[in-house]
């Protein structure tokens, strides 16, 4: 993929559409890089708000790469179904979600009580969604590639 330019200026076009979906989706490794420093330096809270940083960060990269609108949704669930009905597998992000509930209610939450809630995350829970961010962000990977070989 080649960077769109401002003509003559030599900078890079920041509202193209290519650049909004690299910065969004640097964006997510960047937090899940984050979360994994966190959990070392024993910052519970924090790792997991940055893996649920990832993890909607990543899928609304994929959601814009595939259309022209980045969504407002913070709720996870709800973008996965979007990226699964754009790359044609709905059915099994469904299943995923059935099989994950409880961590994908846990790591939603995670984004409102980081700022608005008196609620810690023990080293487990934390371990548990960082793990789990990772795991969200490679079953699409894997869907993406075999959408892109298929």
């Amino acid at each position: 993929m080649s960077i769109e330019r401002d003509k003559g200026k030599g900078n890079v076009d920041e509202e193209s559409h290519e650049y909004v979906v690299r910065l969004l989706a640097r964006r997510a490794r960047n937090a899940l890089a984050r979360a994994k420093m966190s959990l070392q330096a024993r910052d519970y809270d924090g790792a997991v708000f940055e893996a649920e940083q990832a993890v909607q960060l990543y899928l609304k990269s994929v959601i814009l790469e595939y259309t022209d609108v980045a969504p407002r949704s913070h709720n996870l669930r709800r973008l996965l179904y979007i990226v699964g009905e754009l790359l044609g597998f709905a059915n099994e992000v469904s299943e995923f979600i059935k099989r994950n509930r409880y961590k994908f209610h846990t790591l939603e939450d995670a984004y409102y009580s980081a700022r608005y809630l008196p609620k810690e995350f023990s080293k487990e829970d934390a371990e548990e969604l960082v793990s789990f961010a990772e795991e969200v962000i490679n079953f699409v990977e894997a869907r993406k590639s075999r959408k892109a070989s298929g």
